[in-house]
C-alpha cells in the first residue's frame, strides 16, 4: 500500500545520522561482512542497494550518511505500489522495501514474496531476537496466522495505535475532567467527550472535538471488534463478518460517530489531510494518533504545555491496545543483494539511525534496549513516556488477512458508508453490504493464492 505524503507515516522523519554513524557501521558483525559486490551500477565497484521508501525520509544528504557509513551506494525508489508489484512480478525487486508491517506482513508472505530473515538474526549480535520488541511480531507470518513463523521484516519504531492525545485547554474551557492516563475511557464515553468537544459555526465544524481512526477505519473497526471479544475476520482469515454481534456494536460506533460529524469522517474528510496541522492549530481538541504524534507535538512548546496522552479507548472489557502500523522495512526474495540488505538492517534498526530516532519521540524504539532513551524531559515527554510504558502491557498481534490489502477494504468502507451514514441505513443491513463486498474480494485473493 502506497502511503500518500499527507498521511502521518508520511511525516515520520528519518533523522540522518550523526558523524558517529560511519563509526557505528564498522562494527556491524555478522552477515554485514560478507556484502556480495555485484550489481554495482554506478563504475564504483561498490554495491548499490535499492531501496522503495518515502521521498522526504531520504533526502540528499540522509543518502551520503547512509553511503558513507554502509560502503555501498543507494538509488532510491519512491513507494509507488503499482511499480512494486510489477518489479515482484518480474523478480527484479528492489533489494529492500518500507511497509506496514501490522497490514502487509500476511499479503506478500502468503505469495513467498519476502526473505525469511531467521538465519540472518541468528547470526546478528547487532539485531539479537531476546532484544526486539514484541510488536515485530507483526512482522511474522506461519501461513495460517500472524504473529508466529519466520520474521519477514522489523519495524523502524511503532506505536500503539488506539491511543490519543488531547489539549487541556480546550477540554478546560469545556468544563471537562482530562481522562485518566491509566484507566482507558469507553467508547462511548471518548464519543461523549468529542460530542461536547466540538465547535461549529453557522452549521459547520470549526473545531473538531475528535479524530476516531488516525490509521484508517478498517483497522479501528478491528481494534474495536477485538475489545469487545470478537474478531472481524473469520479463524482462516478469508471472510469477514460485520453481522457477528462483537463487530456490529464496533460499526454502529463509527455509524454514530460520523453522523454526530464531530470530527473527520467517510462524509466529511479534514481538509488538512491529517492530524498534525489541525491539532497544533487549535483546531481539534483530541486525536487518535500513537505515541509517534509526540514528535510534532514537540515542535511547539505552547502546544506540548497543554498536550497530554490516554490510553486507547475500549468498546467492550477485552482491553487491548493494537498496533496498526510497525513501519518498517522487509528484503524481498528475488532481492539481488541480501546480504548488503542485511547490513543496512543492522545499521538502520541497531545502529546510530535507530538511537537518533529513538530520542526524538517520533515513535517507540523497535528494540526494547533503546527504550531509556526515548525524551523524558520536560512534563510533556514524562507524561507521555509514562502512559505509554503502562499501555505496552495491552499490546496483541490483530492478524491481518492475507488476501487482500487494506486499500481494498478501505475501498469497500468508502463506497458504503458515505450513503449508509446519509440515509442513516440500520448497521445490521450496513454489515450485510460490507460482507458482500469485502468477501467477495477475499475470496478473489484466496484464488490467486492457493
Amino acid at each position: 500500500m502506497s502511503i500518500p505524503a499527507t498521511s502521518p507515516f508520511g511525516r515520520r522523519r528519518f533523522l540522518a545520522a550523526s558523524a558517529g554513524a560511519a563509526l557505528a557501521a564498522t562494527a556491524l558483525p555478522g552477515c554485514a561482512s560478507s556484502v556480495d559486490s555485484g550489481s554495482g551500477g554506478s563504475g564504483s565497484g561498490k554495491t548499490t542497494l535499492t531501496i522503495m521508501s518515502v521521498a522526504n525520509e531520504w533526502d540528499a544528504k540522509t543518502i551520503k550518511v547512509a553511503e558513507k557509513a554502509l560502503g555501498m551506494n543507494i538509488s532510491l525508489i519512491t513507494t509507488d505500489t503499482t511499480k512494486l508489484n510489477a518489479m515482484l512480478a518480474a523478480k527484479n525487486p528492489p533489494d529492500v522495501v518500507r511497509g506496514l508491517g501490522a497490514t502487509e506482513t500476511p499479503y506478500f508472505a502468503a505469495r513467498g514474496l519476502m526473505t525469511d530473515l531467521d538465519p540472518y538474526f541468528a547470526k546478528s549480535t547487532a539485531l539479537k531476537p531476546a532484544d526486539l520488541d514484541p510488536v515485530n511480531d507483526v512482522w511474522r507470518y506461519d501461513g495460517k496466522k500472524q504473529g508466529a513463523g519466520p520474521r519477514y521484516g522489523m519495524a523502524k519504531d511503532f506505536s500503539q495505535d488506539s491511543m490519543f492525545w488531547y489539549r487541556t485547554d480546550l477540554l478546560d474551557a469545556a468544563n471537562l475532567d482530562h481522562p485518566s492516563a491509566t484507566e482507558p475511557l469507553s467508547m462511548d464515553e471518548w464519543l461523549d467527550f468529542g460530542e461536547r468537544l466540538v465547535k461549529r459555526k453557522l452549521g459547520k465544524v470549526k473545531v473538531y472535538g475528535l479524530n476516531a481512526t488516525g490509521m484508517g477505519v478498517f483497522p479501528q473497526l478491528m481494534g474495536m471488534t477485538a475489545s469487545a471479544g470478537g474478531s472481524l475476520f473469520a479463524d482462516d482469515l478469508a471472510t469477514v463478518d460485520f453481522s457477528s454481534p462483537e463487530a456490529l456494536k464496533a460499526l454502529q460506533w463509527y455509524l454514530d460517530y460520523a453522523k454526530a460529524d464531530i470530527g473527520p469522517n467517510v462524509i466529511n474528510v479534514n481538509p488538512d489531510g491529517w492530524d498534525g496541522p489541525t491539532y497544533m492549530a487549535n483546531r481539534m481538541a483530541m486525536s487518535c494518533e500513537g505515541y509517534w504524534f509526540s514528535g510534532q507535538i514537540s515542535t511547539d512548546a505552547k502546544v506540548a504545555e497543554v498536550s497530554r496522552f490516554a490510553p486507547a479507548p475500549q468498546l467492550g472489557s477485552n482491553r487491548i491496545s493494537p498496533c496498526f502500523g510497525a513501519t518498517g522495512f522487509w528484503i524481498p526474495r528475488d532481492a539481488k543483494n541480501k546480504d548488503a540488505a542485511w547490513k543496512f538492517f543492522e545499521w538502520y534498526f541497531g545502529g546510530q539511525p535507530a538511537q537518533d530516532r529513538a530520542s526524538s519521540g517520533w515513535g517507540i524504539p523497535s528494540l526494547k534496549s533503546l527504550r531509556s532513551k526515548m525524551p523524558q524531559t520536560n512534563a510533556f515527554q514524562k507524561q507521555a513516556f509514562q502512559v505509554q510504558q503502562q499501555e505496552l502491557d495491552y499490546f496483541k498481534v490483530l492478524s491481518f488477512t492475507p488476501y487482500a490489502q487494506q486499500a481494498a477494504l478501505e475501498g469497500v468502507l468508502n463506497k458504503v458508508l458515505p450513503g449508509a451514514v446519509r440515509s442513516k441505513t440500520a448497521a445490521g443491513k450496513v454489515a450485510d453490504t460490507l460482507n458482500t463486498g469485502m468477501n467477495a474480494l477475499l475470496a478473489q485473493g484466496k484464488e490467486l493464492v492457493q
